[in-house]
């Protein structure tokens, strides 16, 4: 929905390389933008894993 009202970007390796030559505060809130998509996989699989697949027999 930000895209096309703020140009946002949703891919971290086009922000990465926009964040180092930006003069603002996107590099000091990059490790989010890495953090949060890879916390909220490795949450999605535990979530799959324990409640979610059955017991192989």
């Amino acid at each position: 929905m930000a895209i096309p009202v703020t140009n946002m970007s949703v891919n971290p390796a086009r922000s990465t390389a926009v964040a180092f030559f930006a003069q603002t505060a996107a590099l000091q809130q990059l490790w989010l933008f890495w953090a949060a998509p890879l916390a909220g996989a490795l949450l999605g699989a535990v979530i799959w894993k324990y409640l979610i697949a059955t017991p192989e027999s």
